[in-house]
Formats: structure tokens, sequence, C-alpha cells
């Protein structure tokens, strides 16, 4: 025979019979655990559904962005482009400006007689060339005539910004 059934065994029936109670207790505590959870998962269930709801928002509004963004840098090459395009055209237009400032600037060349440059003007009958130093009243009392006389047959002339071999007008006395 074997060693166990030779010696007193009395004992193991108990151990065995302990060991049950204590499988059936662990048992219980795991129940009412698993019981507990479950009630606690409930609890959070609609939390759950609320992050599940909140997590396919979240997608939408991460697409949304994405169009955004492509929609921005469109914007930003189709701006680009414009200005592209717009910045020779003023380039062209502020030259423009300029020379038509610098040609404003210039004083006024009057007719030279015969049209030749370098050609000294010449007064026809009727007429004054302006000189260094002549205004209005100064060529209107050399000539004889009132200053409201010579601005009336020169209109258009501005008297206090006179250009020398400018060709005016002189009224009839």
């Amino acid at each position: 025979m074997d060693t166990i059934s030779r010696e007193n065994n009395s004992m193991l029936p108990v151990f065995g019979v302990v060991a049950g109670v204590i499988g059936l207790i662990l048992g219980g505590i795991g129940l009412v655990q698993a019981s507990k959870a479950n009630k606690a998962l409930e609890a959070a269930q609609p939390k759950i559904d609320k992050i599940d709801a909140v997590e396919g928002q979240l997608g939408g509004v991460a697409a949304a962005a994405d169009k955004a963004g492509k929609d921005v840098q469109r914007l930003q090459a189709a701006t680009q482009a414009s200005f592209n395009e717009v910045g020779p055209a003023i380039g062209e237009l502020r030259a423009s400006v300029l020379k038509l400032e610098e040609a404003a600037k210039k004083p006024v060349v009057a007719d030279k007689g015969g049209g030749k440059k370098g050609e000294p003007a010449v007064a026809g009958p009727g007429e004054y060339v302006v000189r260094g130093g002549d205004t209005g009243m100064k060529i209107a009392t050399a000539n004889k005539v009132s200053v409201a006389d010579l601005v009336a047959v020169n209109p258009g002339v501005n008297f206090n910004k006179l250009a020398v071999g400018q060709k005016l007008k002189l009224p009839k006395k």
C-alpha cells in the first residue's frame, strides 16, 4: 500500500472541507465584486455614450478644419497670383505718374519762333515774351495796359508761375 493510506489521515477530509469553504467564500466575494463592477459600468454607460458622441463630433470638426486649411492655402495662392499680376501694372502706372509729375514741374517752353531748339522766342504782333523777373504787374505797366485786361486775354495762365520764354497775348489798347 502506499504511504498515504498507511498513516492516520483523519485530517485530510477536514482540510478538503476547509479549502472548499474558502473557495466558496472567495467565489461569493468575487460575485459581489463583479456585481459592483456591473453596476458601476451601467452608471458610467451614459458618460461613455457621450464620449462616443463627442468623439464623432470631433471627427467632423477635424475634417472641417482640414477643409478650411486647404481653402486658406488655395486663397493664399490665388491672392499671391493676383499680386503677381497687379504688381507690374502698378509699377508701370507709378512710372507714368512720375513722368507726368516731372513734365508738370518743367517750365513751359514757349513757341520759339521758327520752332528750332535753342533759338530765342520772338514776340509777334500783340504778343509779349516773358523775361527773367517779370510779373503780371510789370508786364502790364510796361505795355500800358491793366492787369485785369492782361489776365482776361490770357485765360489759363498762372501769373504767379511765369516761365522765361513764355508767350503772352497783349490786350488791345
